[in-house]
């Protein structure tokens, strides 16, 4: 398998990607996998991860930067819009339609965390999207509004509207802007604030398991108004048929919008259960992402089958 750095445009921002391809070889273009990362996240993180597995069972794959995060363009930095996010999306499947390695009649797209939401979103208004997966799926907006595990106190958010409101004002007065701190200094209170999920996070992006230089430390506040009227779920009826598989962990306190997502297909769908598993192990946990990758490579090989 063979990764190479490769760069195209969203909407006028230069995205930078790793595309991987298998060295093995074929007898003409192959089926190839799109893969956005998690909220915060990087291309060298778990979508890396899951672009890598998947290049080894014959895909070509492309993990990328979303705009204004990572290696890719965009000002200011750290921010986080869904619209963009989505058109990211898009922009690396039209990436591929240029490759010669790729057949572009066997495009799929695999989200994880946040991309399992912004995903959805792109499949619908995407047909070159033949298929679709997500593991460990969010909508961000959800997360945000109601919290990881849907219960959070709806002052919390008005609140935040509050600050990315001040955030903007302070902006347009050529004042340098707060920005929205994603993690605290220790895990003990990332545990405090977002109980054992935050913690897992901390643990995640903040110590050398998982942590890279590029990954976002803050979002800007803007970033929270425009995830305000966001709905990653609201257009998955327009996948229509075609085959959408959905990944969660068993003791992931974000599964519930998996199932939500899930009950609003209409096409051929599978949501699948990693016993044991909570929503970050699903980043990296050897014994959790090896059943992945091999339910994803087995959904993959069959929605993007010619003859399907």
């Amino acid at each position: 398998m063979t990764r190479t750095t490769v760069a195209f445009d969203s909407a006028g921002i230069p995205l930078v990607g790793d595309l991987y391809t298998p060295d093995a070889p074929a007898t003409g273009p192959r089926p190839a996998v799109v893969v956005g990362h998690p909220g915060s996240g990087v291309k060298e993180q778990a979508a890396g991860l899951y672009a890598r597995r998947l290049a080894e069972q014959g895909f070509v794959t492309l993990a990328f930067d979303a705009a204004h995060q990572g290696e890719s363009g965009g000002e200011p930095r750290g921010l986080e819009d869904p619209a963009q996010r989505v058109e990211d999306l898009k922009a690396a499947v039209s990436f591929l339609t240029t490759r010669s390695e790729v057949d572009t009649e066997r495009i799929g797209a695999l989200g994880i965390c946040a991309s399992g939401g912004y995903v959805l979103a792109a499949t619908a208004g995407d047909h070159r999207i033949r298929s679709v997966a997500t593991v460990s799926a969010v909508d961000v907006a959800r997360q945000f509004r109601l919290g990881a595990d849907g219960t959070q106190d709806p002052a919390v958010f008005q609140g935040m509207l509050d600050a990315a409101a001040q955030a903007r004002t302070v902006e347009a007065r050529g004042e340098e802007p707060p920005v929205l701190v994603l993690f605290p200094d220790t895990a003990d209170e990332a545990r405090v604030l977002g109980g054992e999920h935050g913690a897992e996070g901390f643990e995640y992006y903040r110590t050398p398991r998982g942590r890279h230089d590029r990954s976002a430390r803050f979002f800007t506040w803007p970033s929270i108004d425009r995830m305000a009227t966001f709905d990653a779920f609201a257009s998955v009826p327009l996948i229509g048929g075609r085959p959408l598989l959905m990944i969660a962990g068993s003791r992931a306190v974000t599964a519930w919008m998996s199932v939500e997502a899930f009950q609003r297909a209409t096409g051929p769908k599978e949501l699948y259960w990693i016993d044991g598993a909570s929503h970050v192990d699903l980043y990296d946990r050897k014994q959790y992402v090896d059943p992945a990758v091999e339910r994803l490579a087995a959904f993959f090989t069959g929605s993007l089958d010619p003859r399907a």
